[in-house]
C-alpha cells in the first residue's frame, strides 16, 4: 500500500501526519474539520502552506525568495563535511515553524518537521538538534552537530527549556513533542558533539531557510 500523509488545515492541531490514525484524533469531532491525504510528503507540505491561512501564505512567500548561499568549504578546511547542521524558521513569535537538519558537506536533507502552527524558533532549534541527536543513537552515527542557536545548546546542556510558549488548541502537538524531547536528552547521553555554526566567519548555516 502506498504511504499517506495527511494535511490537517482545521483541527485540534494542525500541521501534516504520517499516519491515518494521528490525523484522525486531530479532526474526528472537531466542528468544521478540514482535511486532505496526500501521497507524497512534498505535495503535503505544499498544500499546508498554500491554504493555511495568512502566517502561512507568509512563510511559503519567504521561501519563494530563498537564495541558498554556497559555502567555500575548500577556505574553511575546520569545517566537518559530514556533519549534521541543523536550523527553524518561524514566521511570527509565537506563528509558523519548521525545522530540518542536512548534512553539511552534500545538502542532503535528512530531517525536516513541520511546518506546525504557534511554535517559536527557540523551541524549533532546540528540537531540531534533539532530533539530530536520536537520529545517529538510531543509525549509530556519531557525528558533529551544527547549530547557531545559543539558546537552544543552553537548553540542550541543561536538559531542560525555557520557553515561555503558551498552550494553544493549535500547538497541543507541538508541545507533547517538546516534552518528548525534553525526556529524551534527560535519558540519554550522546556521543555526538553539538558545535556552534560560526556564522560570522562561514556565513549562514547550510540547513538555513533563507528567511531572514
Amino acid at each position: 500500500m502506498a504511504r499517506k500523509f495527511y494535511v490537517v488545515w482545521e483541527g485540534r492541531a494542525p500541521g501534516i501526519y504520517d499516519s491515518w490514525e494521528e490525523a484522525q484524533a486531530q479532526v474526528e469531532g472537531f466542528p468544521g474539520a478540514k482535511y486532505k491525504s496526500f501521497t507524497s510528503q512534498t505535495a503535503a507540505t505544499e498544500a499546508f502552506r498554500n491554504d493555511g491561512g495568512d502566517e502561512l501564505y507568509a512563510l511559503r512567500a519567504m521561501a519563494a525568495h530563498r537564495q541558498p548561499e554556497i559555502i567555500n568549504y575548500e577556505a574553511f578546511p575546520e569545517i566537518r563535511l559530514d556533519a549534521i547542521a541543523v536550523d527553524a524558521a518561524c514566521a511570527g513569535n509565537p506563528g509558523v515553524m519548521e525545522y530540518r537538519g542536512v548534512v553539511v558537506g552534500t545538502g542532503e536533507e535528512l530531517f525536516h518537521y513541520g511546518p506546525v502552527a504557534d511554535g517559536t524558533n527557540n523551541v524549533g532549534e532546540f528540537l531540531a538538534l534533539v532530533h539530530a541527536l536520536a537520529l545517529c543513537e538510531q543509525k549509530g552515527w556519531v557525528r558533529t552537530i551544527y547549530s547557531d542557536s545559543r539558546t537552544a545548546q543552553a537548553w540542550l546542556r541543561n536538559r531542560k527549556t525555557r520557553t515561555s510558549l503558551a498552550p494553544t488548541p493549535r500547538n497541543a502537538a507541538l508541545l507533547a513533542t517538546l516534552q518528548r524531547a525534553e525526556r529524551w536528552v534527560q535519558t540519554h547521553t550522546s556521543r555526538c558533539t553539538v558545535v556552534k555554526w560560526d556564522t560570522e566567519k562561514w556565513g549562514e548555516i547550510p540547513a538555513d531557510f533563507g528567511r531572514k
